[in-house]
């Protein structure tokens, strides 16, 4: 499986997700979050930088189920899905991932006829400190 890769501004996204956080880049002097992580914001044009934990808590805003040809890692688990999440604390900020069962699980662990555009979901992160997210609990 690829590893995601990192860059200076992007590298505390990952040190946060892998100690299970789920923390967005905000500017430190007008509070706009944003994402990916860049040097400067983009409303107010600031260097100055925090990154703020978020809920975790979101709703599926897209997603696409993407069938073979793929690489081979990923063409063993198809059908997959990979869904866009945009994010409660933060609704200009979406984040790919995938919908599973639960923590680390399969990228095929979730049926992909049962997605709904709109449905509730939490980030849960796998061993690895990858981010996923699984459907809310009522």
């Amino acid at each position: 499986m690829l590893s995601p890769v990192t860059d200076p501004d992007g590298a505390p996204f990952w040190q946060y997700a892998a100690r299970g956080e789920l923390r967005v880049q905000s500017c430190a002097d007008c509070g706009e979050p944003r994402f990916p992580p860049r040097p400067c914001c983009p409303h107010c044009q600031s260097f100055a930088s925090e990154w703020r934990l978020m809920s975790g808590h979101g709703r599926i805003w897209s997603y696409v189920v993407p069938h073979p040809p793929l690489l081979p890692d990923y063409a063993a688990q198809a059908p997959y899905n990979v869904v866009v999440v945009e994010l409660a604390d933060a609704p200009r900020i979406r984040l790919v991932g995938n919908l599973v069962t639960g923590p680390g699980a399969a990228l095929d662990s979730f049926a992909p006829d049962r997605i709904r555009i709109g449905a509730k979901v939490q980030a849960v992160f796998d061993g690895a400190g990858l981010p996923q997210w699984v459907l809310e609990r009522p």
